[in-house]
């Protein structure tokens, strides 16, 4: 049987087990997504490791914007021959350990030790490329395991599995880092099993610990899910026939104008998301003074609401489309991202003026944090629903035998501005000196990617 022809008859042989195993992807690579790049390792990297939030934001936003870049390169030209040469899963080998070098790398991030800055800045790199590329890759086989009316349910299904994925090691970084929630009073100076707070060794656990997450849990995939077939090319033939099939299809952009406005819709609002969820933990460290305790908490919160915003997304997808699906959540992500930005350590809603959170009151406890966490959630409830839904456009959008390379397109459109954001939120908050500055970047990307993805029309299914 042909890669296309496998592409256009999904879901023949892909069993439960097989479905699940694809679907576990997203468990195995969640953590480096909620603990390292929102919630726990993102604000310790610009509050303790570099100490200075400000500063720190501008670095971190120009480190993802050199990964960025770097897979918005590449993306398509891997895609395509992926789909030349067939097989998926050495591809998403390859970049997964990719991903568990950078993450491991992150251990070394010790507090004030700026002469690892460079170490530090390219294990992000590459952790970030790794999970990029490897998600292309797994993207594609989705396609290839259910019918097209049911693309919705399992891309959201994993996305919320994803999300319990992410969600649980967060919970569980959190008990080591503060054990006093849980009743347990260690050493002074320590977290639970004698790590020391004052170098941050339960933030810089993450990576290792993401790592060997990744490393556990992918395991299925590989085992238990079907790939496509080799065609019978050899690597060079495959690169070459590729490369072709690539230029063909950027050829063809102009009788595709359908599919060549998602991807421009989707490359700016998805620049919106991707910058909101990788610094909305650093302004809410940079703006109330959040720790561990804070920020973890914060990140269940959001988890919890996104298992349940992909799933019932899920089933909204299948039901009323994907298009109606990405409009609703993509106005609601605008509003959210307002309102986040409107909320500062002596504001809210950008006119009230409010004094600041008090030392020692209690979680949560300015009327501030607490509209900020309001806006939060309905951010958390949208994140679902649009990721998935997303995902799911490009399988009814794309042609036979192009699926991967489609994809790698799909990532490239997610990906070919996604330094732009991070780089712009970065010259900002350095332009004027403040984090709130630099955030209302966001709101740009979101409004303008809605607007564009109204003219976006959906195939009949």
């Amino acid at each position: 049987m042909s890669a296309i022809s496998i592409d256009r008859n999904p879901g023949a042989s892909a069993g439960p087990l097989a479905r699940f195993s694809w679907a576990l992807f997203d468990w195995a690579n969640q953590p480096y997504f909620t603990v390292i790049t929102t919630f726990i390792f993102a604000p310790y990297f610009t509050s303790q490791f570099i100490g200075d939030p400000v500063r720190g934001q501008s670095l971190w936003g120009y480190t993802q914007s050199i990964a960025g870049i770097t897979i918005a390169l590449l993306s398509p030209m891997l895609g395509a021959v992926a789909d030349a040469g067939g097989p998926r899963k050495p591809f998403i080998l390859v970049f997964q350990a990719f991903m568990v070098i950078g993450c491991g790398l992150l251990w070394f991030a010790l507090p004030g030790h700026l002469a690892l800055l460079p170490l530090i800045m390219a294990a992000l790199v590459l952790a970030a490329i790794g999970a990029e590329f490897s998600i292309v890759f797994n993207n594609a086989m989705l396609p290839t395991l259910v019918p097209r009316e049911r693309l919705g349910r399992l891309s959201g299904f994993a996305w919320g599995l994803g999300y319990l994925g992410g969600l649980l090691p967060l919970f569980a970084i959190l008990i080591v880092s503060r054990p006093e929630l849980v009743g347990v009073t260690p050493p002074a100076g320590q977290a639970l099993f004698g790590l020391d707070r004052a170098t941050g060794a339960a933030e810089r656990l993450t990576g290792p610990f993401s790592a060997l997450w990744l490393i556990v849990f992918v395991l299925p995939m590989f085992l238990f899910t079907p790939d496509v077939p080799r065609t019978g090319l050899g690597p060079a033939a495959a690169v070459r026939a590729g490369l072709a099939r690539l230029l063909t299809t950027i050829a063809s952009f102009r009788r595709n104008a359908n599919w060549f406005r998602f991807l421009i819709a989707f490359m700016i609002y998805n620049d919106g998301i991707l910058a909101l969820i990788a610094f909305g933990g650093i302004y809410a460290a940079g703006q109330f003074g959040w720790g561990t305790t804070e920020l973890g908490i914060f990140g269940i919160i959001l988890s919890a609401l996104g298992i349940f915003g992909a799933w019932i997304g899920g089933a909204l997808d299948d039901h009323f489309g994907s298009r109606s699906t990405i409009l609703l959540t993509t106005a609601g992500m605008a509003v959210a991202a307002a309102g986040v930005f409107s909320v500062t350590r002596t504001s809210a809603l950008f006119v009230i003026d409010l004094p600041p959170p008090t030392a020692g009151a209690g979680l949560f406890a300015s009327t501030q944090e607490r509209i900020f966490l309001g806006f939060a959630i309905l951010m958390g409830l949208c994140l679902g629903p649009i990721q998935a839904a997303s995902r799911t456009m490009v399988g009814r959008l794309a042609p036979p035998g192009k699926i991967a390379e489609f994809y790698g397109l799909f990532s490239l459109s997610g990906r070919a501005t996604a330094f732009l954001a991070p780089f712009a939120i970065a010259v900002v908050t350095q332009a004027f000196d403040s984090q709130r500055a630099g955030m209302s970047v966001v709101l740009v990307f979101l409004v303008v990617g809605l607007l564009l993805m109204l003219r976006v029309e959906e195939p009949a299914r």
